[in-house]
Parts: structure tokens; C-alpha cells; sequence
């Protein structure tokens, strides 16, 4: 009996030792599997490898994946903005949309994003224009995009003959007889001839579009300076019933409104332009004279120390960026130029 116990014990010990010798291997040979954000790393950093040594057919994909999937900000970045420079260096720009979105939204401050960003949309823009040239060379658009060139440019009339090109094509093109009409008036010293032709292309636009509250702020600021303040009232209004965020035209209203000594009435469109623009000493100086109009001596004050600091502060800024420019064009200051040779 003592002998059929052992056996049995022996053979339970043989049995286990033969369990972990071919149990073993199988648990030595599974390697620690790598975390889901040690994978993604690896693929990010694949991507900029691929990127950034020129293999960007390759590296596209990966970039557009891991741009979204990144929590780091500077790698975030670095993968933006070599997605944009390959998208935009291998034939693929508007590829170069999905990397400028992420970029814009994480990093709207950033000096070297707003760089890069610049130049992709420059370069967008050139590309789109001449597949417009291209592809339909005879259209009204070609002459609009040469107007506005020509518009930056200053070269007004030129400007203004493409846009009565357009007119002769579609007379009843929204945005059109507006635009020749700004041409019109940019002039220097436009003659009162000029004015008068601009002001009927600014009325033919309402005709057009009645709901243009820039035509009617331009009629209104034509009325203005024609001394005609009961219809510059008229259109400053309704620019301002047309579009509630039109900063100037409240301005505008609220202005002839006191200069035509209706105060209480050019409180409210003066205190909404404040709101619109709380750094402008022109709404702080009117409003001033409103509520001084109504007896309001303390809102008055208020307003008149607000246009004080506020026109401080702007003149502040044009002083900081007239020394960046000035810096800009002279030498930089502390090189000292080197001996001539004797």
C-alpha cells in the first residue's frame, strides 16, 4: 500500500514537470504586447520621418491620420505644418485645406503658423485663378478677378472698365454695379460729375439687391457729404436694420444725428457702435456729445475720459509700429562695421 502511494506521488511530479517543460516556451515567447498610444507615437513619428526627408506621396496619408490624433501640441504642430508643406510642394494643394483647419483652430496666435497659413492660402488662391483662366478665359469672373486686381493696384479707371464689362455681359449681376461704384469714388478728388455716376451705380445695386446694407451705407456717407443729412439719416438706418452687426453705419447715423442736435435719438445707435467697437475714441467722443445734449453730465464725462485713454492707447500702437518699421529699414542698432584694412 505505502508503495502504490508513492508511485502515485511520483507519478503526479512527473506529470508536473512535464506540464511546465512544454508550458514554458509558449510563456516565454509572448513578448509584452505595445500600448495603443506606443503604436500611435510610432506612426506619427513615421510620418515625419517620411515627411521630412522628402517621401511625401508616402507621408501624406499618415500625416492626415495622426494630425487628429495627436495630444502634444508641438508635435501636433510639426505634423501640421509638414502636411501643409508637403500637400503644397507635391502637386496635391488642396490637400493642404485638412492641416491649415487644425492649425488655424490649435494654434491661432502662433507668429509661424500664420506665416505658413499665409502662404498656402496665397498660393490657393494663384492656382485656383488660373484654372479660372484657363478653363473659362471668356467669363464674367475672369474680368471681376481682373478688377480687383487692378483695385489693389489703385488703378481705379482700368478697374472701373472691367466692371462695366461685366455689366455689358449681366447687367443685373448682383455685387456688380456697387463695385463700379466704389471704383468711382476711389479716385483721388473724385469730380462731382464722378460722384454723381457713382452714387447712381450704389442705387441701381439696391434695385438689384434691396437687402445691400453697404450700398446703403455708401449713399449714406455721399448724402453726408453733400450735406444732404435728412437722406444720410435715411440710409444709415436702414444699413443698420439690414445688417445689426454694421459697426459704421451706427457710427455714421449716430453722428449726423447729433449734428443735427437730435441727441436722445443718436444715443442708441451711438451706444451700439461702442459695443462693436470699444476701442474707437470716435463712438467715446460723439456719445459724449449726445449724452451731454440730454443733460446725462456724468455718462458724458465717463465718455469723454474713455475717448481720452482710448485715443492715447491707438496712438500708442501707431508709435510702436512706426519705430518696428523704422527699425526695419535702418541697420541694426549695436554692429559696429569693421576697420578698413590699412
Amino acid at each position: 500500500m505505502y508503495n502504490s502511494v508513492l508511485m502515485r506521488k511520483l507519478f503526479g511530479l512527473c506529470v508536473l514537470s512535464l506540464f511546465m517543460l512544454f508550458a514554458a516556451p509558449s510563456y516565454s515567447a509572448q513578448a509584452p504586447k505595445p500600448s495603443p498610444a506606443a503604436d500611435v507615437m510610432a506612426a506619427v513619428q513615421r510620418a515625419i520621418n517620411l515627411a521630412e526627408s522628402g517621401r511625401c506621396a508616402e507621408a501624406l496619408p499618415l500625416l492626415r491620420k495622426s494630425i487628429r490624433q495627436i495630444a502634444d501640441k508641438d508635435l501636433k504642430k510639426r505634423v501640421g505644418l509638414d502636411g501643409v508643406h508637403c500637400a503644397m510642394t507635391h502637386n496635391v494643394p488642396h490637400e493642404s485645406l485638412a492641416f491649415v483647419e487644425v492649425l488655424v483652430r490649435e494654434f491661432p496666435r502662433d507668429p509661424e503658423v500664420l506665416y505658413v497659413v499665409t502662404h498656402a492660402f496665397s498660393d490657393l488662391s494663384l492656382l485656383s485663378s488660373q484654372d479660372l483662366m484657363r478653363e473659362a478665359p471668356f467669363s464674367y469672373q475672369v474680368h471681376e478677378l481682373n478688377a480687383e486686381a487692378l483695385e489693389v493696384q489703385g488703378k481705379w479707371d482700368e478697374a472701373a472698365a472691367e466692371y462695366r464689362r461685366i455689366l455689358e455681359i449681366n447687367p443685373f449681376l448682383p455685387g456688380v454695379h456697387a463695385r463700379l461704384g466704389r471704383a468711382l469714388i476711389s479716385r483721388p478728388e473724385p469730380s462731382p460729375e464722378v460722384v454723381e455716376q457713382a452714387k447712381k451705380q450704389f442705387e441701381e445695386e439696391l434695385e438689384i439687391d434691396p437687402k445691400n446694407a453697404s450700398a446703403e451705407y455708401v449713399l449714406g456717407e455721399l448724402a453726408k457729404g453733400a450735406n444732404d443729412l435728412s437722406a444720410a439719416i435715411h440710409h444709415y438706418s436702414r444699413a443698420t436694420k439690414l445688417d445689426t452687426t454694421f459697426a459704421e453705419a451706427y457710427l455714421g447715423l449716430g453722428t449726423v444725428l447729433v449734428t443735427t442736435k437730435r441727441f436722445a435719438e443718436a444715443i442708441p445707435p451711438l451706444e451700439s457702435y461702442e459695443k462693436l467697437a470699444p476701442d474707437s475714441p470716435s463712438g467715446h467722443f460723439q456719445l459724449a456729445l449726445a449724452y451731454t445734449g440730454v443733460g446725462r453730465k456724468e455718462d458724458a464725462n465717463r465718455e469723454a475720459a474713455l475717448q481720452r485713454q482710448t485715443a492715447a492707447n491707438l496712438e500708442q500702437v501707431r508709435r510702436r509700429a512706426a519705430d518696428a518699421l523704422l527699425k526695419q529699414q535702418s541697420p541694426e542698432q549695436g554692429e559696429q562695421k569693421p576697420d578698413p584694412p590699412k
